[in-house]
């Protein structure tokens, strides 16, 4: 081999100044030439180099991240806050396809039928348990990251169910668009279901993250349940009516502002999954 890289280009190399084309012809002749990456080692500064491999080091160990974390990254926000939204149990894989497997049956289940109430009794329900496997230490996966997080207890709580909530009412939006039929009747889960959702937030200060969906959603069923059988064959059930329809409204509004009344305990005792606040 004739030629060699100049000392001062094995300087700009080492330095990352060395520009292209230069570059490029630099890095295809280290590759096979002993003696210029001898030099290369004796005209580089150990403490950067060796920074630069704990750098690269640091790099290759770090986990990549998901799909939703880059995305969320991308869309602005905060590194640590994209981590903790990834990682919310339902809205993994998993959880998102039982969900959608659960409403196309609730739709094939309703078109053969030809009765809408089996889909709008199950709509509500389905926001309500996704914000319930949400938190808490026995089912979030980064309870401990959640913890010492750098949010209040009362911000990570609603950001989760925002996201948890775009997710399910997307579907449910979805699944609505297979029920042509049955026109704005159809949209009758969504004041009720955002009706739930609130209730069982507002009641997580007080009954913890997983006995308030509950008693929410066992509350609902059991107005179905009653109002079936006081309604007549044929007639709108109590619950999907105009006045029905208002009461979810009211509901969801109170329960809404009990939630931000209640907002301080959840950073104040150990409510809600987040023990200790929730912050630093």
């Amino acid at each position: 081999m004739t030629w060699h890289v100049a000392e001062e280009d094995l300087r700009a190399y080492a330095q990352g100044e060395l520009a292209p084309p230069l570059l490029w012809s630099a890095d295809t002749h280290l590759a096979g030439c002993a003696r210029c990456r001898a030099l290369l080692a004796r005209t580089t500064d150990p403490v950067g180099l060796d920074a630069g491999w704990a750098r690269l080091d640091a790099e290759l160990d770090a986990p990549r991240p998901a799909l939703l974390e880059r995305l969320l990254v991308r869309l602005g926000v905060a590194d640590h806050t994209a981590r903790l939204l990834a990682a919310t149990p339902v809205l993994r894989r998993s959880w998102l396809l039982s969900v959608l497997f659960l409403l196309v049956m609730t739709v094939l289940a309703v078109r053969v039928a030809d009765q809408p109430l089996l889909f709008l009794a199950l709509a509500p329900l389905l926001p309500l348990a996704g914000v319930a496997l949400s938190y808490g230490p026995s089912l979030d996966p980064t309870y401990e990251m959640a913890v010492v997080a750098p949010l209040h207890g009362f911000r990570l709580l609603m950001i989760r169910t925002v996201a948890v909530l775009t997710a399910g009412l997307a579907f449910n939006g979805l699944a609505t668009l297979a029920l042509p039929g049955y026109g704005l009747s159809a949209l009758a889960w969504l004041l009720p279901a955002l009706a739930l959702t609130a209730t069982g937030l507002a009641l997580t200060a007080r009954l913890g993250p997983v006995v308030a969906p509950a008693v929410v959603g066992g509350a609902w069923v059991s107005l179905l349940v009653l109002a079936e059988s006081r309604t007549p064959a044929h007639d709108t059930l109590a619950p999907f009516t105009a006045v029905g329809q208002s009461a979810a409204a009211v509901v969801a509004a109170l329960a809404v502002l009990l939630l931000f009344r209640t907002r301080d305990r959840f950073d104040t005792r150990p409510l809600g999954g987040f023990p200790n606040g929730g912050t630093l």
